[in-house]
């Protein structure tokens, strides 16, 4: 029978132990005696044997037959029979030789068991050792497996590194990996590995059913169960022809399917052709959970290469389509270089004082195009039988002076009337031809176009170079042409404006008379059309602004307000506000000392206003003592609030009216734009009502038009008040909710969980009142009241822990583990029993300081939870750098473990666990509210449950001491 290296291993130590202890005893035996041993342990299917060296067969075989038996042997039997209280592990041990008394038999006995004993446990420890280093082997293994996949290897080097993986788990010396189509009906070798088999797998071919019929593989796939045995026994079990092209038969064969979402994607085998090696369950059991992992790091493998390939094609069609947009770009760039050389130059013809400085210009603009150090204009002379340069600019040819026409390349450009673009080596060869001759310095590369004036050649603009870095190309051809020919158009220019000089001359003296005649017309009319203006604006001014104070009046302000409120409505104009004013006690001021007397403070007032308010705000008098403000406020009703603050503060000021000093005061309103207003008598109407309301209020003299936000503000400050006076009265109290090990339901501890009894609402949850306890501050002093009554709770006795939500505002206070813990010293609690749960973003507000906290309070024995875990940053490197006792798995993923399928949240969940498992934390599962997320939990590891299922929150819970 084939057995697993894991079992021969652990059959190999057990027989070693059994020799060990045989030779201890057998010093302590007198000369001439044998003894045997013989040991069965339960995860053996056999026996390990040990004995000394006299010991025959018949020795071995009377220990051996020992541990069939259950009755005691007879007295002088010279057999030994121990068992374990479970009958899991029997020892047997025979001796002969001589006769000993029974007291001294009993003392050997005695110390044979002692040492059998201790030699057989400490070999069993040894193995548990090598267990756990085999569990610790394959939790790196399936990490490593994990991080292959994003490695920056092909699918071949992954699968070999994967391959060499599972070979130090399992023996894999032959060892393949195939990917299956069910769809198709066909298979692809992935990878192929055999010492025996000759087979070369070509990752790229595709097998379907009918071409390998007999393949035990594609068996193992349609079924999709694993199968493990001999090959031959396997295919004759499983109705397959004998098939020789399908490679050696091996003496044990064992595949697994590797599943996706219930469906075979394909499967993994190892083949031992070796008679001493076979697979057992425990690696089949192996192979399979290893074959899950393969298979993910396969998928997120080959994704990540299929999203390689196809940001690589779109970075390929972006790349071409920047290399088309760059040449474009380059393109344009051009023509509007060339287009503004253009535009300047034609400049140049009309701006220019005199033609040298209109042609130093042209060079500064050719020089902006091509190299143009060495540059002249050559033109024909009046009598055209020779040239003029007209400009000249040469690193050789300082000065070129006027000459007959010769055989040079100016004098050929001329006659030929067209372009020339040459090299040394083409002039060399044009003068051997005879086409021209020499003439100065010899150029390396000379361009030269003729210069027209209504398809006249005038002369020729040319550029050369003496040097082999620079040489001219057919697109410099082409700027110089495009240059020329506006430069033809340019002095063209310049003589057509020599001959309008003097008719322009003559034409400035006639305009120059009939100018003066018109100005003197013009200015008698400007004249009359002023003060016609004057007269209609005073009458525009008289009718939209008020007498007295000179402010626009109502009418005034309307046409303002219904302006604003359109652009408003169409979305092109800022948020505005009407602030109505009115003096308070001006009817008094009127009765006491006049209406004159009244009308100069309503001056004083309105002076003071203006003075107030921003140049763009709108200010009008009413009638009466009214006034009102149209402002700009995009900030909201708080600019209209500090514009009122301060017309109170402007208003306060005393003022002497009639020889009394008066203090005026006045009450004010706003309303500010919404949609529903269409006129602005609608919005002057609710400013109106809002400083009506201002004058009945005592200490704030100014309103706001807007009903839900005052109800929802004295809704707000009736709660807060309400919360100050439940914290007076102390009615904020914890609710225990309990804490329970999956394994047997044993209740382990409580979460704290706040509650507020209101005095007329009932018992309110946090949800309701924890948002305007931020805000206010109040839930700082909320939260010290609750963990003073868990401490005094804890400090009663009674058995488990209690943990308390810590709000991350708490680790701002520098004072924070010193308060809690003077709390529990003050009460005589356990700190052991307390636990703080605090989220994530509570570690990463301010780290420094956090750590400093949380180490503080673990060395007192306070332990810290991770609350909501994988909801935030669900970072590996926290874990390590605080001292974190115990992980929450968020609710939302007990929620998720069975809706939709539950593979995301499975998977998360098993992640989760496996990282709590590897760090040594403990794990608490949330929001448990069905069986079947119970024992899920169990199933995957969770240490720890909370959940409606398992407890709800209770004000006094079992397991802590009550007064």
């Amino acid at each position: 029978m084939l057995i697993s290296p894991s079992a021969m291993a652990h059959r190999l130590r057990i027989a070693q132990a059994c020799d060990r202890a045989a030779a201890v005893l057998a010093g302590v035996m007198p000369p001439g005696a044998a003894l045997a041993l013989a040991w069965r342990d339960g995860r053996l299917d056999d026996e390990a044997h040990g004995s000394t060296p006299g010991a025959g067969q018949a020795l071995r075989d009377r220990a051996s037959a020992g541990l069939a038996r259950r009755d005691t042997p007879a007295p002088g039997e010279r057999l030994h029979v121990w068992r374990s209280d479970d009958d899991f592990a029997v020892l047997a041990l025979a001796w002969e030789g001589p006769a000993r008394d029974a007291a001294e038999e009993r003392a050997w006995l005695r110390l044979a068991e002692c040492v059998v004993g201790s030699t057989l446990d400490s070999a069993l420890l040894q193995a548990e050792i090598e267990d756990l280093e085999k569990s610790k082997l394959l939790q790196q293994a399936l990490y490593e497996i994990a991080d292959l996949a994003g490695n920056e290897l092909d699918l071949s080097q992954m699968l070999q590194r994967i391959h060499a993986v599972v070979g130090s788990l399992m023996y894999a010396e032959n060892f393949y990996i195939v990917e299956y189509d069910a769809a198709a009906a066909s298979m692809r070798f992935l990878y192929f590995v055999d010492h025996q088999d000759g087979f070369v797998a070509d990752p790229s071919r595709t097998y379907r059913h009918e071409d390998i019929p007999n393949s035990l593989t594609l068996a193992l796939l349609s079924r999709g169960v694993a199968l493990s045995g001999p090959s031959d026994e396997l295919s004759e079990r499983l109705n397959i022809s004998h098939d020789p092209t399908r490679g050696p038969e091996s003496l044990d064969w064992l595949g697994v399917p590797m599943l996706r979402d219930g469906q075979v994607a394909g499967a993994i085998v190892v083949q031992s052709y070796d008679e001493k090696i076979g697979f057992s369950e425990q690696d089949r059991i192996l192979l399979a959970y290893v074959a899950q992992h393969v298979l993910t790091a396969i998928d997120r493998r080959q994704a990540k290469v299929q999203l390689e390939r196809r940001v690589e094609e779109r970075t390929r069609e972006l790349q071409h389509a920047n290399r088309e947009l760059q040449d474009e770009i380059i393109e344009r760039k051009r023509a509007e270089k060339l287009q503004l050389a253009l535009f300047r130059i034609s400049e140049l013809a009309g701006a220019s004082e005199s033609l040298s400085q209109y042609y130093a210009e042209v060079h500064d603009v050719v020089g902006a195009l091509l190299d143009a150090r060495n540059f002249y204009i050559a033109l024909i002379n009046d009598s055209g039988d020779g040239l003029e340069f007209a400009y000249s600019v040469d690193e050789h040819n300082g000065v070129r002076p006027p000459r007959k026409f010769s055989g040079g390349l100016t004098e050929y450009l001329i006659q030929t009337r067209s372009a020339l673009l040459a090299t040394r080596a083409d002039i060399d060869a044009m003068a051997a031809a005879g086409k021209l001759t020499n003439i100065g310095a010899q150029a390396h590369s000379w361009l030269g176009v003729p210069l027209f004036i209504d398809d006249e050649v005038v002369g020729a603009i040319v550029v050369q170079s003496y040097s082999p870095q620079v040489s001219y190309t057919p697109h410099d051809q082409r700027l110089l042409a495009f240059v020329a020919h506006n430069i033809g158009n340019g002095l063209a220019r310049q003589r057509n404006q020599a001959r309008l000089r003097l008719a322009h001359a003559e034409l400035e003296v006639r305009v120059h008379e009939r100018t003066r005649e018109l100005a003197e017309l013009n200015e008698q009319l400007l004249s009359q059309i002023a003060e016609r203006m004057r007269a209609e604006q005073r009458l525009t001014h008289q009718a939209l602004h008020d007498a007295l104070t000179g402010l626009p009046n109502r009418a005034h302000l309307l046409d303002r307000l219904d302006e604003s409120i359109q652009r408003a409505a169409h979305g092109d104009g800022a948020a505005f506000a009407v602030l109505f004013l009115d003096l308070d006690r001006f009817k008094l001021v009127n009765d006491s000392v006049g209406h004159a007397a009244g009308d100069r403070m309503l001056v004083e007032v309105a002076q003071r206003i203006v003075a107030t308010v921003r140049a763009d705000d709108v200010v009008a008098r009413l009638g009466g003592d009214e006034f009102a403000i149209l402002m700009r406020c995009p900030e909201g009703v708080e600019a209209a609030r500090e514009l009122a603050q301060r017309l109170q503060g402007v208003l306060g000021q005393p003022m002497w009216v009639a020889g009394r000093e008066l203090f005026p005061s006045g009450s004010m309103g706003v309303a500010l734009w919404n949609r529903r207003y269409r006129t602005g008598e609608e919005m002057l109407r609710d400013a109106d009502a809002a400083m009506y309301r201002a004058k009945a209020q005592i200490a704030e003299r100014f309103a706001v038009f807007d009903e839900a936000m005052r109800e929802e503000a004295l809704r707000s400050l009736d709660l807060e008040a309400d919360m100050r006076r439940a914290l007076n009265n102390r009615d904020f109290h914890p609710f225990y909710q309990p804490i329970v090990r999956l394994e047997d339901n044993v209740v382990v501890g409580h979460e704290a969980l706040l509650r507020w009894e209101h005095e007329s609402r009932g018992l309110l949850r946090p949800n309701v009142f924890i948002h305007l306890g931020e805000d206010s501050g109040l839930i700082e002093q909320v939260d010290w009241q609750l963990y003073e009554q868990v401490i005094e709770h804890l400090a009663r006795g009674g058995e488990g822990y209690v943990s308390v939500n810590v709000s991350p505002r708490h680790f701002r206070s520098v004072d924070f583990a010193e308060r809690l813990l003077g709390l529990i010293d003050a009460v005589g609690a356990d700190p052991v029993r307390l636990r703080l749960e605090i989220t994530e973003v509570a570690l990463l507000d301010d780290a420094p300081r956090t750590l400093r906290i949380l180490r503080t309070l673990r060395e007192r024995g306070v332990l810290i939870q991770l609350d909501d875990f994988g909801t935030g940053y669900s970072a590996l490197s926290y874990l390590h750098r605080f001292p974190i006792s115990a992980l929450k798995i968020d609710q939302s993923f007990v929620a998720g473990l069975h809706q939709g399928g539950g593979q995301d949240s499975l998977a998360l969940v098993r992640s989760i666990l496996a990282l709590a498992a590897t760090l040594g934390i403990e794990t608490v599962g949330e929001g448990i509210e069905t069986e079947q997320q119970r024992r899920t939990l169990r199933e995957l590891g969770c240490h720890y449950g909370q959940g409606y299922l398992l407890g709800k929150p209770t004000p006094r819970p079992e397991g802590l001491a009550w007064l």
